[in-house]
């Protein structure tokens, strides 16, 4: 017994050891594994169906037709009628300038149409005028012609009797002088009358130029009344007032900034896409639009048009690729935007906030800008 004992003790370190049971994975982590690859086949779904169609951008900014108000006079300010941030309408007052020498300039420019006028009645009267003496010059020549043709008579009636002694010499003298006086009236009649016919083209001379005169007249009062008109400034279209600079007694001069009228109702979306983002878009084509003041509404828009070069076409110095050492660098189109907004919504958009803009190039577009205003 004790031999088999040692034996068996002998025996024991060579027996193989127990093998460890292994651990079986969660079983959460097998849906897990599902699920992600679910996701991930439906994202890359996503993306080959309609995310790779979508072209993105953050570099795009509200813009709105601004207009710089300035007046077209020079003069001192006398009224504002418009405070900051103020709704206009088109036509509504806006900044009254002191108009007191505008006035005057008119009342003298109208001072001078009365005299042109003035001028165009005495000349048209002098007509009238002349036309009577030329009337009353060719009665007059018509009696010297009947007196000179009596005297003719008398001549040739008493000369054979001075030949034949029934008459002195002296009477037919006398007879003579009448003749040669009276033919010398007819001459100068005839001299008055051809005078008074070339006043009357004179007098003609004078209504043209009179009349020319009224017209320079009348435009100088034309321009006084616009001059006055325009010490008056007017919104040229509705929006709302920005930028007021413009202060009562201030002296402004044409030219000189006012105040800014934003057509805010008018708001549209410039994106500046990279030029490897705009090959397949199209002006039609539907856009998502997320403004960052308003992280909560989502708008849509419309591709409205493109610009006619990139934005470095367009910059104050443009760069010169053709020197030095060139770096290719990826260039920006604007690309112009057509916000679809209710109005309470619009109210809330002002120009310059920034914005994150989808386009969907999956849809072809349709007319251009330039196509639906020709």
């Amino acid at each position: 017994m004790p031999a088999s004992n040692n034996s068996a003790s002998n025996d024991a370190p060579n027996a193989p050891a127990a093998t460890p049971a292994r651990r079986k994975p969660p079983r959460f982590l097998l849906p897990v594994g599902v699920a992600l690859a679910v996701a991930a086949l439906a994202a890359l779904g996503y993306w080959w169906v309609v995310g790779r169609f979508i072209q993105s951008t953050d570099d795009a900014y509200l813009k709105a037709d601004s207009v710089t108000v300035a007046p077209k006079v020079s003069g001192y300010v006398t009224d504002v009628y418009v405070g900051d941030n103020a709704t206009v309408k088109a036509g509504d007052p806006l900044v009254r300038l002191d108009g007191r020498q505008y006035q005057a300039a008119l009342d003298q420019a109208q001072a001078t149409v009365d005299a042109r006028k003035a001028d165009i009645a005495r000349a048209q009267a002098g007509i009238l005028q002349q036309q009577a003496a030329i009337e009353q010059a060719r009665a007059q020549l018509r009696v010297a012609q009947v007196s000179a043709r009596h005297a003719e008579d008398e001549v040739r009636r008493y000369g054979p009797l001075e030949k034949t002694g029934a008459e002195s010499g002296d009477q037919l003298s006398v007879l003579l002088s009448n003749r040669d006086q009276a033919q010398a009236t007819v001459a100068a009649d005839q001299a008055a009358l051809d005078q008074a016919q070339a006043r009357v083209a004179d007098l003609d001379a004078q209504v043209a130029q009179a009349k020319a005169q009224l017209e320079a007249a009348q435009a100088s009062a034309k321009q006084a009344q616009l001059d006055l008109q325009d010490t008056l400034v007017r919104s040229t279209l509705g929006g709302r007032v920005g930028d007021r600079t413009v202060r009562v007694g201030q002296y402004v001069q044409p030219g000189t900034r006012l105040m800014t009228v934003v057509p805010v109702d008018s708001i549209y979306l410039t994106a500046n896409f990279k030029e490897t983002q705009v090959g397949r878009m199209r002006a039609g084509q539907p856009a998502e639009v997320h403004v960052d003041a308003l992280p909560d509404t989502d708008l849509h828009g419309v591709v409205d048009s493109f610009a006619p070069g990139t934005g470095s076409e367009f910059a104050l110095l443009p760069p010169e690729n053709a020197t030095g050492n060139f770096t290719k660098i990826v260039q920006r189109v604007p690309v112009r935007i057509r916000i679809d907004a209710d109005e309470p919504t619009r109210k809330r958009l002002v120009p310059g906030l920034s914005v994150t803009v989808d386009v969907d190039t999956r849809k072809e577009g349709g007319a251009t800008s330039d196509d639906r205003h020709g």
